[in-house]
């Protein structure tokens, strides 16, 4: 039983370095981010495939939650008439694990 503890303090260890480390990747493209974010006048359309899309749905959806008007939309589905979801004053977020940033 040690052992599954011990796995569980390492696991949990390993998990809040990695939280930690996240410090070193926000910059001012991160406050520009939040800042377009704040400033919608719309909803926040969170767009991703995949994992990515999996992530997405969960901001979306913690985004609803907390007041902040959102929605997901599957890129796959965009083309298919979803893109009428898109208002003149919504803000897109879309992710990729493997894309380029823009």
């Amino acid at each position: 039983m040690n052992s599954i503890l011990e796995q569980a303090k390492e696991v949990l260890e390993i998990e809040a370095q990695a939280l930690l480390a996240c410090k070193n990747f926000i910059d001012q493209e991160f406050v520009d981010a939040v800042n377009i974010i704040v400033s919608c006048k719309g909803k926040l359309v969170v767009t991703g495939i995949g994992k990515s899309g999996q992530i997405a749905r969960k901001i979306s959806s913690t985004f609803s939650s907390t007041g902040t008007p959102s929605v997901y939309l599957h890129p796959a589905e965009s083309s298919h008439g979803d893109l009428g979801i898109i208002g003149a004053e919504d803000v897109i977020l879309a992710l990729s694990y493997g894309g380029d940033r823009h």
